[in-house]
């Protein structure tokens, strides 16, 4: 029999495994970790005749040697063990390609860039979904892939976001639609160079049948000349789309216009921002290249109120608006946070820290805010920048509780109309995800 070994137990390595077992092989799951959602999970899949190790980190043993490794996608691609696999002949893939080689024959839509990936693709999953068609989405966000393959029934579509992580454990797979956000650079801790990081992404989009840019990116819209027949987009107005195709989407008149044709006044839709605007823009023509009528568009966007961890509104106390921003993990996302919300602002910031520029995040926290409040490990390097900057109005709370109760008590002070959780930073010092991040924001946002 075949053997499988999946490193991590998180849903995609849970679905993994299972595809797995369902395909004939012997599997075996492995985590460094031990908690005790795990030994549920464990006593689970031990009855599927799954064999789970816990607190484990996976070697080769040359007896023992597996056919098969399955990473997920927090597992570094170039760890010591993965090349010795490699080296060995050893196959090595994430689990999104796993998963395509279920599923290549249903269309996908693959959604990567750095910022702006989850609003862009919960747009186009709702618009797809609204307009009739089973199209589930995939990846960072809604099912692990492998979960699709499990099903009996196969979707119209899958909608997938995808980053550098799961893209360079996943070499074959071709989206029908490839859609590329924002570039700035990001997880230069693992990528080494802001090269290798698009590189990484520039792959998928080039196995792509067709491209969407936005063309309001800096470096998206520096490298056009590479991609002269994608699909770019634009709020500046027709004139400023790139390609030879000149064909693609825009903002005109405040009217969404997606290959010459109008869709809906951006009015409608409910999500504020340039940068929304932009994810609109990138929705509407992946619908329109899939040939979803323009009204499904409409219908869908009118409808649409954003993504949790995405600037969500929480709740509203003594006039003070808590927004949770969790999904904000660099300082370009923060920056896009900040300048999204009202005057005046309480900031929580901090985590674990990563490299990027932060000069334009620092610029709107001088424009935005009255009163910073620092958490996490990142907290003394954040304060440090803030006083090279002049800016005094800052505090070192260390936890989110501080933060939370002590920006309740500053924020009649100051009149605060919101207290924003953007932390521009990872969430691994403190918590297992941005998604556990924001979920305690909430929990002590409500209980105020």
């Amino acid at each position: 029999m075949l053997k499988a070994e999946v490193i991590g137990l998180g849903r995609s390595g849970i679905s993994a495994a299972r595809l797995l077992k369902k395909q004939g092989y012997s599997v075996t799951l492995s985590d460094r970790a031990t908690g005790e959602n795990l030994q549920d999970a464990q006593l689970e899949l031990e009855k599927e005749d799954i064999t789970v190790k816990l607190g484990h980190s996976f070697t080769l043993e040359s007896d023992k040697l597996p056919d098969l490794i399955i990473i997920s996608p927090g597992v570094p691609w170039d760890l010591p063990v993965l090349i010795e696999a490699r080296s060995k002949g050893i196959e090595t893939i994430g689990e999104i390609e796993l998963a395509w080689r279920s599923l290549y024959d249903v269309p996908w839509v693959a959604i990567t860039g750095t910022n702006g990936k989850t609003t862009t693709t919960a747009l186009i999953g709702s618009i797809f979904q609204t307009s009739g068609l089973n199209a589930p989405t995939c990846g960072n966000i809604g099912y692990a892939a492998c979960e699709l393959a499990l099903k009996e029934d196969k979707p119209d579509w899958i909608i997938a976001e995808l980053s550098s992580y799961q893209i360079e454990a996943s070499s074959t797979l071709t989206p029908k639609i490839g859609v590329f956000t924002t570039f700035t650079p990001d997880h230069l801790a693992r990528h080494k160079t802001l090269e290798n990081y698009y590189q990484i992404k520039a792959s998928l989009l080039k196995r792509c049948e067709a491209q969407i840019f936005n063309g309001d990116d800096p470096y998206l819209n520096s490298v056009g000349n590479e991609w002269s027949e994608a699909y770019w987009t634009t709020v500046k107005g027709k004139d400023h789309l790139l390609g030879e195709i000149k064909k693609g989407a825009y903002l005109e008149d405040s009217f969404i216009t997606v290959f010459g044709e109008l869709i809906m006044p951006v009015a409608l839709f409910k999500m504020g921002g340039k940068h929304n605007q932009q994810n609109l823009l990138m929705a509407s023509a992946t619908a329109r290249l899939a040939n979803i009528e323009k009204k499904y568009i409409s219908q869908a966007m009118t409808a649409f109120t954003g993504v949790s961890h995405r600037l969500e509104l929480i709740c509203k106390k003594d006039g003070i608006e808590y927004i949770n921003d969790s999904k904000a993990t660099n300082y370009d996302a923060a920056e896009v946070g900040l300048s999204s919300v009202k005057f005046p602002v309480i900031l929580i910031a901090g985590g674990e820290a990563k490299e990027g520029d932060d000069t334009k995040w620092l610029k709107q926290i001088e424009e935005k805010t009255v009163m910073v409040l620092l958490i996490g490990d990142a907290s003394k390097a954040f304060a440090k920048r803030l006083k090279e900057i002049n800016y005094l109005n800052y505090e070192i709370v260390e936890t989110m509780e501080k933060a939370v109760n002590k920006s309740l008590e500053i924020g009649k002070k100051y009149q605060a109309k919101v207290v924003l959780l953007s932390p521009a930073c990872a969430s691994f010092d403190q918590y297992q995800s941005f998604e556990h991040r924001g979920d305690h924001f909430r929990e002590l946002a409500l209980k105020l």
